[in-house]
């Protein structure tokens, strides 16, 4: 074993070894001469080996085990245990334990009547208390939520024997933690003395807030353990702890035992200890407090325990209050800094669950204190040690506000009873939050945080920060939104103040201009006052949605002054160009300079619904005051568009420029000097190009203003005829070098260099025009595709020229698909018709195999892109499209799926088998002529059926892929199937019911059992659910004993009992349970059978 495990020997040698001592291990005599090591060595190699060995005995091959061996076996381990527990190293002795336990999973209580009671004595002997308690939390790990290496009846039979244990257990646990404290408590006693000596459990726990005893003993100073009382406590709380997680809520979990846990849960919150002695107290504080979660994580609380939650829930308001306490020598934040990270973890997870799972519970009763709850956490929160703390917390406090959110919007009549609550709180949480994102309250700690590394959610440190924050917020501001806009616009007002100030010290000389701010106090005060307005302006932004719909009225003054103000600072920065300015720390000051000005953008760009809200209200009357607020914004927005600009601050202008376009809409919008000056950059050829998402948003505003209709105006009024023109002057220009290429499509592919940059530029550009009107009007999607259409025909030209080359036919088909999504009924079914037919004589059988077969490339891309066209196309209701579909359905079985189907990668496969779903369902009666009602009618005999062999080999393909790995495919073919039946009867058909339901339910059932797709077991076995109904009396006579007979590794008394055990029942809850139960049980057979030697008699 030594020399095996030491990897002294080769490698081949090793292997012989290893081959040995399995060998060796599946003999039936084997365990005795284990029994002997056990006894005789003192090697763990061969410790562990030997335990190995019984563990694989009692787990795999008990069945076959002599009744006199498991006797003795039963009789000799325990005896070792005790004899020799003190001397064995830890591991050996849990790997021990858990082995006694393995055979009392097997013969308990029947074999093994004195398992548990043997356990429960060792917990109540002083000596062995600690070696009871292993036992026990083994016991309840092993037991309660046994591996599936046990029958689903001996598993219900484990959970019913240990339930009745559980009354029991807890007192033995609750008197191991009283007494352990009680001792030191009153050993460790000086004046006063400590008033645990005389009181009952139940005195201890009068209420918090009525009586004096509870708070005073809880002041008490905490016992100094010793060691051995101390690991005897983390045992018992580690027991409590896994017990929790699986007991129901009941009177067994008494106030005394909840008082024990609450003592210890103090260990956490104390301070007074330096060394390795903190440590270890702090773990007592830390498992208690896993104790009371495990017991707050349950949210379904039984009438007879609501009052033990409430006593619960002061005992940690009073724990809330000892961390929050400030004192001379600690502050707050010093304190918790001082505490284990885990202990505060712990009670930060407390703090959710209450708020999450039981706030509506004990908010309504008098004897627990909400807001004095809310002081305390708030306390909590804005203490926190360290960013992450910080963020939960937060993320409590959200919980809180959507809890009240709800609650108001339930109780509308009560609402403002209930806000007047809870509103100094709300007033202080605004305030706070604020605060603690402005770096002229909170520098310190924002200068740490990171904003520069990307974390998973393509986010910054600082801008979660900022974010998380500024949910707050916008959540306070749903709740008080009059108050909220009152603290925030002030705030905003002083640092935009700043902001606008800066023009008198900007030094022209020459060509440079130059921001004359140089002291190094002004530079960071600048700096921090610039970070600040940046994170007010997102702010503002944020609650744009709240001055809009209902309230657009009521709040209308408030909403204009913030609009007012934000198209002044626009105009403001573009007109002196504060993103051109020298600085003295220009590493610093410009990047600020340039995010304020952008923020300034995107927030008014927020603002562009309430514009469209005040635009129509003002349609018919008075339009100055709107007329003006475009005309400045258009006027900030244009001298932004430019090459020229850094690119954070262009895209910032190209969106509100989009967001006037789309969303605002006003007839005079093109007219303006301003947006004739960008219409004229973007058409003239020469001027420099914008880099390419800049150009995409510009050209997509340009058209919407072409496009869209305009709001609140009759048809005759929008001048579709001039805007039609323009239109298409505008993509004329647009598309001027690209339909250049009509030219070139009979030149050799390898010569068109330039013609690729060509496409690459100017297609994505189309799709995004395209896809930007596909939900509007018909007029809107008619002038589209009338300036589109020699653009489409260049490309449907160029098409067969560059089928080689898959990154140019990706952009070419992304572009088709768009086409076909948005305007298929403007390109008309002739022309339409033409495309199809291109495309399914282009990509042959060849091009496919080339395509697919470059897995995660330009050529699969491709090939799905091709089949998501194809998609759209056999949607189509009417029957234009219908003649593609023999070449469709065709193209998919013939074609692409023997390419893919026996390759593992999940590449082609999704899109193609949605074509397959897209093509039954929307062209079922291409398959089965006559409706549901008529087949039922008339009786499923004369169903009528065509192009059965298409059919037949879609279904094939779907069932072939529930032989396959991948879930994502596997997920999604059985909900195809089980739409097909839910919208078309699919299961009831008669050549699904008569040759396909039987296979497909045995694979279904196949795959349960072999675990490959255990994510999806509900859908499973729902699928076999709703294929079995059809004809449940065939299912339980044909099906089940043709499949149990197939059953391989089992044997016909086991057989037998499976088929006992699937109840026939029809109602879906017990289908279910017994589909689970028979794969759990004929699992558990097969593992027995298989560990088995040759010739066994099973007993």
């Amino acid at each position: 074993m030594t020399q095996n495990v030491l990897s002294c020997a080769s490698f081949i040698s090793a292997l012989s070894a290893e081959e040995l001592l399995n060998n060796f291990a599946q003999q039936m005599g084997a365990w005795r001469h284990c029994l002997y090591f056990l006894s005789n060595t003192r090697n763990e190699y061969v410790m562990m080996y030997s335990l190995t060995v019984f563990e694989n005995l009692v787990n795999k091959m008990w069945l076959g085990v002599a009744s006199q061996d498991k006797m003795e076996i039963r009789s000799c381990l325990p005896k070792l245990l005790l004899a020799q527990h003190k001397a064995l190293p830890f591991f050996i002795r849990n790997k021990l334990c858990k082995v006694i336990v393995d055979i009392g999973r097997q013969d308990w209580p029947m074999f093994y009547h004195d398992f548990f009671t043997n356990t429960l004595q060792l917990i109540q002997s002083p000596t062995m208390a600690s070696l009871g308690l292993v036992l026990l939390k083994t016991t309840s790990e092993e037991m309660a939520c046994p591996r599936e290496d046990l029958s689903v009846a001996r598993k219900d039979e484990l959970r019913k024997l240990l339930l009745e244990q559980v009354p029991t257990v807890l007192g033995l646990l609750t008197g191991i933690l009283e007494t352990i404290w009680d001792k030191h408590s009153v050993t460790a006693a000086t004046p006063p003395p400590s008033p645990t000596s005389g009181e009952s459990g139940e005195n201890l726990l009068g209420s918090l807030l009525q009586g004096t005893h509870y708070s005073k003993l809880l002041s008490q100073p905490i016992p100094a353990l010793d060691d051995d009382s101390q690991q005897l406590c983390s045992l018992a709380l580690e027991c409590l702890a896994h017990l929790f997680s699986w007991i129901p809520l009941s009177t067994s979990i008494t106030p005394s035992l909840l008082a024990s846990i609450f003592h210890f849960a103090r260990f956490g919150c104390d301070l007074r200890m330096g060394g390795s002695g903190q440590v270890d107290r702090s773990r007592l504080g830390v498992l208690a407090m896993t104790c009371i979660n495990e017991l707050v994580s349950k949210n379904c609380v039984p009438l007879d325990f609501e009052e033990y939650l409430l006593r619960m829930f002061q005992q940690t308001f009073f724990l809330l209050q000892r961390l929050t306490r400030e004192n001379n020598a600690h502050t707050v934040k010093s304190r918790l800094q001082e505490l284990d990270e885990s202990y505060v973890e712990k009670f930060t997870d407390f703090l959710r669950l209450f708020v999450s799972v039981h706030l509506r519970r004990i908010e309504s009763n008098a004897q627990f204190p909400v807001v004095e709850f809310l002081a305390l956490l708030f306390k909590y929160t804005f203490n926190q040690p360290t960013h992450e703390g910080y963020f939960a917390c937060l993320d409590i406090w959200s919980i809180f506000l959507d809890y009240l959110t709800t609650k108001i919007k339930s109780r509308l009549a009560d609402r403002d009873g209930v806000l007047n609550r809870y509103k100094d709180a709300l007033v202080l949480l605004l305030r706070e939050v604020l605060n603690r994102i402005q770096f002229r309250y909170n520098q310190a700690q924002l200068e740490e945080l990171d904003d520069e590394t990307l974390d998973d959610d393509q986010q910054t440190e600082w801008q979660r920060y900022l974010r998380q924050s500024l949910e707050v917020v916008v959540k306070v501001m749903e709740l008080l939104p009059s108050h909220a806009f009152a603290t925030l616009f002030p705030v905003l007002q002083e640092d935009l103040d700043v902001y606008l100030g800066l023009q008198q010290f900007i030094v022209t000389s020459g060509t440079s201009r130059r921001l004359n701010i140089t002291a190094e106090n002004d530079c960071r005060r600048l700096h921090c006052a610039l970070r600040d307005l940046s994170s007010l302006l997102q702010a503002v932004g944020r609650l744009a949605g709240y001055f809009i719909g209902d309230v657009f009225a009521a709040r209308f003054n408030d909403a204009l002054a913030v609009v007012e103000r934000l198209v002044e600072v626009t105009c403001y920065g573009s007109q002196i160009s504060l993103y051109d300015l020298e600085t003295a720390v220009p590493s610093v000051l410009k990047p600020d300079l340039i995010d304020v000005h952008a923020q300034s953008l995107a927030a008014l760009q927020a603002y562009s619904h309430w514009l469209a809200q005040f635009y129509s209200e003002v349609q018919r009357q008075n339009q100055s005051r709107f007329i003006s607020l475009v005309t400045s914004t258009m006027d900030a927005t244009a001298p932004l568009i430019t090459a020229k600009v850094p690119e954070k601050l262009l895209l910032s202008a190209c969106h509100l420029m989009v967001s006037m376009a789309t969303t605002v809409r006003p007839v005079f919008l093109v007219t303006l000097p301003a947006v004739q000056n960008i219409f004229n950059l973007i058409t003239e050829s020469q001027t420099r190009r914008l880099p390419q998402e800049a150009h995409m948003l510009v050209c997509r505003a340009l058209s919407n203003m072409l496009l869209l209709p305009w709001s609140n105006l009759p048809e005759s009024e929008q001048q579709w005829q001039t805007r039609s023109s323009s239109h298409a002057s505008l993509l004329a220009a647009l598309t001027r070098h690209y339909r250049l290429l009509r030219g070139t499509a009979n030149q050799p592919p390898h010569r068109l260099g330039l013609e690729d940059t060509v496409l690459h530029q100017t297609l994505p550009v189309l799709r995004d025009i395209v896809d930007s009107i596909s939900g509007e009007s018909t007029k809107s999607r008619q002038i589209c595709y009338q300036s589109l259409q020699e653009s489409v025909q260049v490309s449907l030209g160029l098409f067969p020229v560059f089928i080689q080359q898959p990154d140019v036919t990706d952009e070419m088909l992304s572009f088709f698909l768009t086409l076909f999504q948005g305007l298929r009924v403007q390109m008309g079914v002739p022309f339409t018709g033409q495309i199809i037919h291109t495309f399914l004589s282009m990509f042959t059988r060849e091009q496919l195999a080339a395509s697919i077969l470059q897995e995660g490339s330009a050529g699969c891309r491709v090939v799905e892109k091709f089949l998501k066209i194809l998609q759209v196309v056999v949607q189509e209701p009417g029957q234009a499209f219908k003649p593609f579909l023999p070449s469709i359905i065709a193209l998919c079985m013939e074609q692409v799926y023997p390419i893919v189907a026996e390759r593992s990668s999940p590449d082609v496969k999704a899109e193609m088998f949605e074509l397959l779903y897209q093509v039954l369902h929307h062209n079922w009666r291409y398959f089965f002529k006559t409706s549901v009602l008529a087949s039922v009618q008339r009786g499923s005999a004369e169903e009528a059926m065509e192009n059965e062999a298409q059919f037949s080999a879609a279904m094939q393909a779907f069932g072939q892929s529930f032989l396959q790995p991948d879930i994502h495919i596997f997920k999604q073919n059985l909900s195809y199937l089980e739409s097909l039946n839910s919208k078309h009867k699919l299961y009831h058909r008669k050549l699904f019911r008569t040759s396909m339901l039987f296979h497909f339910i045995n694979v279904l059932l196949q795959v349960l059992l072999h675990k490959s797709h255990d994510l999806l077991q509900e859908e499973i076995a729902l699928a076999v659910y709703n294929m079995a109904s059809v004809d449940f009396d065939a299912f339980y006579s044909a099906f089940m004993p043709e499949f149990l007979n197939g059953c391989q590794g089992v044997d016909a008394n086991q057989r037998a009992v499976l088929g006992r055990n699937f109840k026939l029942e029809r109602d879906l809850p017990s289908f279910t349970q017994s589909v689970h139960r028979l794969v759990n049980d004929l699992r558990y057979y097969r593992l027995c059978n298989s560990s088995l030697p040759t010739g066994t008699v099973k007993l």
